[in-house]
């Protein structure tokens, strides 16, 4: 096995962070400088536990793609990863691995440094991201043997909502259910609406703290998020990724009395329903074609596929609602932001749901919302309108900064 130096390093200011990002078969990571948010490397691990497992390095451009020995886990991914790392004189100025961690419940609100008491409280946290906790646990247990002079920080992405007011985290339920099992609330995607938060600011040349946004993070997941005084006050995912904004192939927001009419009525499991909601619903769901934004834009233009077009219109029209239902968390607006894979590029999505807003005084300029693509930030909006800001998420930039603060802050 791949093992690093077991004496823990102290960060310096040339050093760079790796940020991991595990997933249940898969490893996402990057190699950034806190300071600037310029990506050295970055790559994926991907198909683990099978005999196909791959990882995919990229430096300046070129990218080389490995086959994974056995057993094939995440483990032999990030060794992989180490003998890269080393074969380009990467290795010495890594200062710490920066972890994204889904679910931190009530308990963090900040980014933390990984210890055996903060482990267990991930693992206990399972209970409410089963798809995602543990996946994050595992990705930590490898880092740590193959990295095992450095520290390892948790970036949890529920932390940004923390500053929600109870009124918008308690569900209507019995209040004994969040007394006695934490039931209620959390939100997601809050690295992400974070970081557009502060980059919409200075765009608008106004101090984060006075500034009032709403922030829709649209990808495969979707959630809308309330920025007020910079800080979130409601977010549309609850306490799981499920609630919500339609998305790729979950449903969101749902009548729970169908969950009891496909149980009683239909002969429904559990196991089933889980299913139906979070892998087969959405625009999969809805479309039967794909949950890609890009086939069922391809398929509704070219091929005048009904259903891919349903599901679109659908898909906007959730968006548009709930960016204007959230409006009412807010007696002042500074404009909206448009982030995630689908946020960021597709200008027909994002026409759609502009148009839908004209009653909050956006009005959508064509010429510059077709402009705004690929990797493009800018106001997609008409001078008259308020700001409309589509703008580039950078997740992992956040992670590596708020990794470097942390222990820059223990080390002094």
């Amino acid at each position: 096995m791949t093992q690093l130096n077991s004496k823990f390093k102290q960060l310096s200011p040339s050093d760079s962070i790796l940020v991991i990002n595990c997933g249940s078969s898969s490893v996402k990571f990057s190699l950034i400088k806190p300071d600037n948010g310029e990506t050295l490397l970055s790559g994926l691990a991907e198909r683990l536990l099978t005999d196909e497992a791959v990882i995919k390095i990229e430096q300046n451009d070129e990218k080389n793609s490995y086959q994974l020995p056995s057993p094939y886990n995440h483990q032999a991914a990030l060794e992989v990863l180490v003998e890269q790392l080393q074969c380009l004189n990467l290795v010495e100025n890594i200062g710490a691995i920066g972890h994204r961690v889904v679910h931190g419940g009530e308990q963090y609100s900040q980014p933390t440094l990984i210890t055996p008491e903060v482990e267990q409280e991930i693992k206990q946290l399972s209970a409410l991201a089963p798809l995602h906790n543990p996946a994050n646990l595992i990705g930590i247990k490898a880092c740590q043997a193959a990295f095992q002079n450095l520290s390892q920080v948790a970036v949890f992405d529920t932390a940004y909502h923390q500053t929600m007011p109870e009124k918008a985290y308690i569900y209507g339920i019995s209040y004994s259910l969040y007394e006695a099992h934490s039931i209620r609330r959390y939100g997601f995607h809050g690295t992400s609406h974070y970081f557009v938060a502060k980059q919409a600011a200075k765009q608008l040349n106004k101090p984060i703290e006075q500034c009032n946004l709403i922030s829709a993070h649209l990808g495969n997941g979707c959630s809308i998020t309330v920025i007020k005084n910079g800080k979130s006050v409601d977010t549309s995912m609850g306490m799981t990724p499920g609630e919500g904004l339609m998305m790729g192939t979950r449903c969101g927001d749902l009548d729970s009395g169908i969950i009891f009419h496909l149980v009683n009525s239909l002969g429904y499991s559990i196991e089933d329903v889980d299913k139906l909601v979070n892998k087969e619903s959405g625009l999969l769901g809805i479309s039967g074609l794909s949950n890609d934004c890009r086939v069922l834009q391809a398929a509704m233009i070219d091929d005048n596929n009904e259903q891919a077009k349903l599901a679109l219109t659908v898909f906007c029209y959730r968006i548009a609602k709930s960016i204007a239902s959230y409006s009412a968390s807010l007696t002042e607006l500074d404009g909206l932001i448009l982030t995630g894979g689908i946020g960021e590029n597709s200008s027909w999505v994002r026409s759609e749901v502009i148009k839908q807003l004209s009653l909050l005084n956006f009005v959508l300029d064509e010429e510059k919302n077709e402009a705004t693509r690929f990797g493009a930030s800018g106001n997609i909006a008409t001078s008259s309108s308020r700001p409309c800001l589509v703008i580039t998420t950078n997740e992992e930039w956040v992670i590596a900064e708020q990794t470097s603060q942390l222990l820059s802050h223990f080390a002094s």
